[in-house]
């Protein structure tokens, strides 16, 4: 008797036990457009980014952060300014993407340089669809900007973090466009 039931205990636990080291890493979001860091190296355009590469939307800490990679070890290489990375020639103003490869129900996104917070929009707790854009007005940073982008959770105490290079128009040195 003790045998019919130990068996199927047994093996119940090992078929769960292998589907959860089998199943993929939850996914979760990141700024796909202009391309944050962690899409630039998702699409090969910025060499050795190690395992980001593989999983852009994977860039979750606590809220409050002001880091490229969330306090994540594996992906610092987001917070490496010394890595040349590219940036997008945008206008006075900018819309955001991101994309949501799990959509959790939504506190709010903000947008920092700097450290200062330069726009907030509120996800009234809402599941965001797959993707969501913002329209941001940089006109008072002119210049080379980098942009956290921040994704804040309204049902656990984590959000998503993506870094943004720009080229905010009429400021900086943007190349020159050559000449015919």
């Amino acid at each position: 008797m003790r045998r019919r039931i130990t068996i199927p205990l047994v093996a119940t636990g090992a078929v769960v036990s292998a589907l959860a080291v089998a199943a993929p890493a939850q996914a979760h979001g990141y700024v796909s457009g202009p391309p944050s860091r962690q899409a630039l190296c998702a699409q090969g355009r910025v060499p050795d980014c190690g395992q980001i590469k593989y999983e852009p939307q994977s860039v979750e800490g606590p809220k409050g952060l002001r880091s490229c990679h969330a306090g994540i070890a594996q992906f610092a290489v987001l917070n490496d300014d010394s890595r040349g990375w590219p940036a997008t020639s945008v206008g006075s103003s900018v819309t955001f993407t991101w994309t949501n490869t799990a959509r959790h129900a939504t506190s709010n996104w903000e947008y920092f340089i700097g450290g200062t917070r330069v726009a907030v929009f509120n996800g009234g707790g809402q599941q965001p669809g797959a993707t969501v854009s913002h329209t941001v007005n940089l006109g008072g940073h002119p210049g080379r900007q980098k942009v956290l982008a921040v994704w804040n959770i309204a049902d656990t105490a984590n959000a998503f973090y993506s870094c943004v290079d720009l080229q905010v128009g009429g400021g900086g040195n943007p190349s020159p466009t050559p000449s015919p």
